[in-house]
């Protein structure tokens, strides 16, 4: 096997050389297209990857509440085949406690995949200081376990993150409405009313949470709190997900739902407008690959077509000294292996260097990167021999071409 394997590298590496202009170009044009994979995919998973931790960095991955109030009729039951024209009045919803959230925590806990569990209190009100007021999404929660969901001390921008009893976290936005800074008062109403509550509160931290909206209405204080103002003492209106892998959420929301009677909502169903857009960069990034490797495999084909009509002449001499077609179909393989195995090397490292040029060179209004791009090892290693692959589909036409060739006519062409 070593011989042979010996006398077809010689023969081919002989055609490529004799050949250098044409082998030369081929070469540079598979490392184009490799760089142009490798950089597209680097790009669009780091900005895919980008969106997903602004989008999800401030939300949780999976959102478990009680299901939605409904109003049943009470009209009899009618005879099969009657036409009716319903008309319900949808209910409003109010704040309601998960039944036995308490004992639902532990067992959301030892859930395969889920890697972060806290219960919590959500509801609407107003903070009042002087004669400033705002609207706010009101939210109680256990700190510990709320920074495990969405990393809260790592977005503080002033002060320190802390909640104990009579303090609060608020947004950027909020304290500039309200004038509010670290160690600053104000007050927080609920209800309407004969039914209002008011309590107040010292703020401890401010937090920037990435979406201009939520720093605008956010305000986190301590679960005990947010239960009292809510009206809901030893409750919690939803338990907030923090998954292993985020594209889970929306299956085990399914699991969950079906196992519990509860609302279980996935960060794919609240932001669907962004799935969609997701989905439709990796469909486009998938077309751009087929395409360039397309065009890849027909270059490399049309050189080593040229190369077999060039080559006719030695081609007969080989197979009249007494190569067999085999050999002379293993020779052209060769060359394309080895045409899209250098091509497949200088694509990577070209696609390198333009993220590194990207990275250096395109920058934010803060002057930092928009976000990380890497071409992970794995992915060049797949482009790689993925294009390698290519080489010798390409050249598998020629091949079984130049095989075929009568040595005898071949020689007197």
């Amino acid at each position: 096997m070593a011989n042979w394997l010996g006398f077809e590298r010689r023969v081919a590496v002989r055609f490529l050389r004799e050949g250098r202009m044409q082998s030369l170009l081929i070469i540079v044009g598979v490392a184009a297209g490799v760089a142009v994979v490798a950089y597209i995919s680097a790009l669009i998973a780091g900005l895919q990857a980008n969106t997903l931790n602004k989008t999800l960095g401030a939300q949780a991955h999976l959102t478990i509440s009680p299901r939605d109030d409904t109003v049943l009729s009470a009209r009899a039951a009618l005879p099969a085949g009657t036409t009716v024209l319903p008309q319900v009045q949808p209910r409003a919803q109010r704040a309601r406690s998960l039944g036995e959230w308490q004992s639902l925590v532990p067992l959301l806990e030892k859930t395969p995949g889920v890697a972060a569990v806290s219960p919590g209190v959500a509801g609407a009100g107003l903070a009042l200081r002087g004669e400033a007021q705002k609207s706010i999404a009101l939210l109680g929660v256990d700190l510990e376990r709320y920074d495990r969901i969405v990393k809260l001390r790592s977005k503080v921008v002033d002060g320190v993150a802390r909640l104990g009893p009579g303090e609060a976290i608020i947004g950027t936005v909020l304290a500039q409405d309200l004038g509010l800074r670290v160690g600053d008062r104000f007050s927080i109403v609920t209800g309407g009313g004969t039914n209002a509550v008011t309590d107040s509160a010292r703020v401890t931290a401010l937090v920037d949470l990435g979406v201009r909206e939520l720093n605008r209405r956010s305000v986190i204080v301590p679960l005990r709190a947010a239960q009292s103002l809510v009206g809901l003492p030893g409750g919690a209106t939803q338990i907030d997900l923090t998954l292993n892998d985020v594209w889970t959420a929306q299956d085990l929301a399914a699991q969950l739902a079906q196992r519990w009677p509860v609302k279980a909502e996935s960060w794919q169903e609240t932001n669907a407008g962004l799935v969609s857009a997701l989905n439709a960069q990796s469909i486009s990034t998938g077309l751009i690959r087929a395409v360039v490797m397309v065009v890849v495999v027909l270059g490399i084909a049309s050189v080593l077509v040229v190369s077999v009509v060039q080559k006719r002449r030695e081609i007969g001499i080989l197979r009249a000294m007494g190569a067999t077609r085999g050999q002379v179909l293993r020779v052209f393989l060769l060359q394309g292996a080895i045409v899209g195995a250098l091509g497949s090397a200088l694509g990577v490292l070209l696609a390198v260097a333009l993220i590194a040029a990207f990275t250096r060179f395109v920058r934010g209004s803060d002057g930092l990167p928009l976000f990380d791009i890497t071409l992970s090892p794995r992915l060049a290693l797949v482009i790689a021999v993925v294009a390698t692959v290519c080489g010798v589909l390409a050249a598998v036409a020629p091949a079984r071409r130049a095989s075929r060739l009568d040595p005898a006519q071949a020689i007197r062409m």
